[in-house]
This record gives C-alpha cells, sequence and structure tokens, in this order.
C-alpha cells in the first residue's frame, strides 16, 4: 500500500531529470502518471532536451512499479497540444489527483544581452507553460471533486537574484521563476475553495541533462559563476534529483494535507549566503 493508491498524477517535462524522477516516485507510492513530454530540441535552447526513447524509459521505470503509464508528447507552450495530451491521460486513466508542472529550459551561460527568441523561449516555456499546465489539469482535479494537490517547481532563482549575468537568458530564468512563485500562491487561493492545495518547490541548480551538458559545463568551466553554483552545505555543488522529489512526495501526500501557498527551498543554502 502507497500513500497515493487510486491517484491520477500529471508531470510535465516527464521524459528524464527531475520530471522522470518524480513520475517513477509518485508510481511508487501508487499513483497512475500521465508523462508529458515534448521530445524534440527547441532552436533557442542550446542543449539537447528529452527524447521520445527517453519518454518510452520513463513509462517502462512507471510500469515495473506495477503502475499505468500514459504518455503523450506535447509542448507545454502550446495549450491546445497540451488539453490533448492531459485528455488522452484522462481518457486512459481517469480524472487527476496530482498535477506536477516540471517542464522547463533554461541557457546558463549564453552572454547574448539581446536575444529575444531566447527571452521569449524561456518565458514560454517556464512561465507559460506553467500557467498551461494548470488550465489543462486542474479542471479535471475540481470535476474529481475530492480534492487535490499541485505542485509547481520553480528554482532558487525564483527566490534570489544571484547569478544575474545581464544576459537574455538569465533574465528570463530568474524572472520566468519569480513569476511561477506569484502564480502559485495566486491559484492557492484560486483553487483553494476546491480543496486544491497549490505550493513551489524552489531547487538549486539539479544534477539532470539540463545543467549537465556539453554547453553549460564548458560555459561555466569558461566564466564561472559563484553566484549560481556556491552553497553553504559543503561538498553538494548540485543536488539530486531525488533531493527535489522528496519534497514532492511530502506536498501531495496527506501528510501535507494542510500546507498550501507555501515555497520551499531545496537548494543546500544556496538561498541564505
Amino acid at each position: 500500500m502507497g500513500e497515493l493508491d487510486n491517484t491520477v498524477a500529471v508531470v510535465t517535462g516527464a521524459a528524464r531529470g527531475q520530471g522522470r524522477s518524480h513520475a517513477v516516485a509518485l508510481a511508487e507510492q501508487g499513483a497512475d502518471i500521465i508523462a508529458v513530454d515534448i521530445c524534440a530540441d527547441i532552436d533557442a535552447i542550446p542543449y539537447p532536451l528529452g527524447t521520445k526513447a527517453d519518454l518510452d524509459e520513463t513509462v517502462r521505470l512507471i510500469e515495473a512499479t506495477g503502475r499505468r503509464a500514459a504518455p503523450a508528447i506535447a509542448d507545454v507552450r502550446d495549450l491546445a497540444q497540451l488539453e490533448a495530451a492531459v485528455q488522452h491521460g484522462i481518457d486512459t486513466l481517469g480524472e487527476i489527483d496530482i498535477v506536477i508542472a516540471n517542464a522547463g529550459v533554461v541557457a546558463i551561460g549564453d552572454p547574448d544581452t539581446r536575444s529575444e527568441p531566447v527571452f521569449n523561449t524561456i518565458i514560454d516555456t517556464n512561465l507559460k507553460g506553467v500557467w498551461h499546465t494548470i488550465l489543462a489539469a486542474v479542471p479535471s482535479v475540481v470535476r474529481k471533486g475530492r480534492g487535490g494537490s499541485v505542485v509547481l517547481i520553480s528554482s532558487s532563482q525564483g527566490l534570489t537574484g544571484k547569478g544575474g549575468d545581464g544576459s537574455a537568458a538569465m533574465f528570463a530564468y530568474a524572472a520566468s521563476k519569480h513569476a511561477v512563485l506569484g502564480m502559485m500562491r495566486s491559484a492557492a487561493n484560486a483553487f483553494a475553495p476546491h480543496s486544491i492545495r497549490v505550493n513551489s518547490i524552489h531547487p538549486s541548480g539539479v544534477a539532470t541533462p539540463m545543467i549537465l551538458n556539453d554547453f553549460v559545463v564548458n560555459r561555466m568551466m569558461e566564466n564561472p559563476n559563484k553566484a549560481v553554483s556556491q552553497m553553504l552545505l559543503p561538498g553538494v555543488p548540485l543536488v539530486e534529483p531525488q533531493d527535489v522529489t522528496e519534497a514532492v512526495l511530502w506536498l501531495v501526500s496527506p501528510r501535507a494535507r494542510y500546507v498550501t501557498g507555501v515555497a520551499i527551498p531545496v537548494d543546500a543554502g544556496h538561498l541564505v549566503m
């Protein structure tokens, strides 16, 4: 028996990294998973994104727990695509209880100060994509009528300006992640009458392909930014996906039944420096 038996969760950005970690852990606790990912690269983002093969592996890991998966390829920037993906999951698994808005992109190390394609892509994915996820999934939680939990994955950059370098990429990333905090607070008020809790998690750098790729690693070696990487806890250059997942599991569980409207850092002390 798991804490999430007989529930359905939707996870965006589920093909790899944090999304896969969250999806598999939710399944281990008894949830069936609507696993959504773009499964394609984006021109303005300078590193490879998840693939269909990555999403297939996430599905395999979910099903290995004994739970069901409904995978769907959709771009969170496109509301119609995302709504179709979520509806496919609902048709397959039933109405939703848990929403994890995880999909996001970054372009750490891109020095261009005026790149509108980079700025717009990051804002559209990290902010509009979260809004679209709420629009596509929360009505199902309301219809189900037994309350639920929404977790928005923001960033420590949603709580601090540390690491700003004047680039379009970092301006957009910090702005989008700060905006997710505001959206969380507004949504916590909006959905409280339906007993739907809404919270956000704010990790520092996480050891996923978003950070551990040739573009970011090479740029950080060429021009280190201590404010981006420095932590209080020794020997923790990056937190692990599982560290973020543990916060997700708590927030969606009955153990956090009265927790809503809060922002939880998982950052090894980054924010207090």
